[in-house]
């Protein structure tokens, strides 16, 4: 009788460890994967992304854990790092512009991807912007309203503009944007000269035919390819003095003449709430894809100055930022 009770109560015991051995065992910690273009021109990007996680709740090396994989301008290697992401088994992906967003739409059909991107429709990621299907979804900014509206910006700072070149790399994925300014443009009376890139030597020769076409602007188009080698780009333009609209707040403040785009700081702020979403259980073929409803435009005065041009100051009281 000693010797059953004596069991029993091992029994027990044993339980009892078991239990507390399971509810002792940490909880799973999220793996997010984030696929790079370029550390140095996302760092201030990221962090605003990191800023609204931890709003979540979500602490890197605490509550999640980030896997960075940076392509750092060399965009063959894209397809590489998605892949090392989804070998990982992270539990969703976050990623922007184009040639990013499709190597990871190639590395995975399950994993969730959260994306930011112009034209998500016309480039395949995405089958409708309510319902978007599959497994991506995230924010979309409007690169042709974007792009046309610079057109006018930039007709309101050059007197009298009649011919602008438009400047773009296919692998941006603007073709519709390039398309709609060129629409825009022949109603208002300007003539435009497209200029594609495709290595950093293209620029000066784009430059060059720009000028000696007469052309009396350009317009630059969102290129992750652009943005890499935008230093080339802005000294061409210096040394032709030729005034440019361009894609980013930081062509302006290196030198380019304004922007006009969406607050890419708020967008990135915004994926946060959708790998949110994603980590409580949401699918993100049922996740609306958002678009911004924050813009900035930024003039360089300095530029303005050196290329001879007064710009009007209705032009300037619309500016969020005059760069002096």
């Amino acid at each position: 009788m000693i010797h059953r009770r004596a069991l029993s109560i091992m029994a027990a015991v044993c339980l009892l460890a078991t239990a507390f051995a399971i509810n002792a065992q940490p909880a799973k910690v999220p793996r997010i994967g984030f696929l790079g273009m370029d550390s140095g021109m996302q760092a201030i990007r990221v962090a605003a992304f990191q800023d609204e996680l931890r709003k979540y709740g979500y602490v890197d090396g605490r509550t999640i854990v980030i896997e960075y994989r940076w392509a750092e301008g060399r965009f063959d290697r894209l397809a590489e790092l998605a892949a090392e992401l989804v070998a990982l088994k992270v539990d969703v992906i976050v990623t922007a512009a184009p040639p990013s967003v499709r190597a990871a739409q190639r590395a995975t059909t399950t994993i969730p991807i959260v994306m930011t991107v112009h034209d998500p429709i016309g480039m395949g990621f995405v089958g409708a912007l309510a319902h978007p299907g599959g497994n991506i979804t995230g924010s979309a900014f409007q690169d042709s309203e974007l792009s046309t509206k610079r057109l006018d910006l930039l007709r309101q700072a050059v007197p009298n503009l009649t011919r602008i070149a438009i400047l773009w790399n296919r692998e941006g994925g603007g073709y519709a944007s390039v398309q709609a300014v060129e629409t825009a443009a022949r109603t208002l009376g300007i003539q435009v000269l497209l200029l594609e890139v495709k290595e950093p030597g293209d620029f000066a020769t784009a430059i060059a035919a720009a000028k000696a076409w007469g052309a009396q602007g350009l317009a630059q188009h969102a290129s992750p390819f652009i943005t890499k080698n935008r230093k080339i780009l802005l000294d061409q333009l210096a040394a032709n003095r030729l005034p440019a609209s361009c894609e980013l707040r930081e062509y302006v403040v290196e030198g380019c003449l304004m922007t006009y785009s969406a607050d890419l700081n708020m967008i990135f702020r915004r994926l946060a709430y959708f790998v949110d979403l994603i980590l409580k259980g949401a699918k993100p073929a049922d996740i609306p894809i958002d678009q911004p409803k924050e813009f900035e435009f930024v003039v360089n005065q300095k530029t303005a100055q050196s290329l001879g041009l007064a710009l009007p100051s209705s032009l300037l009281l619309q500016a969020t930022e005059v760069i002096r």
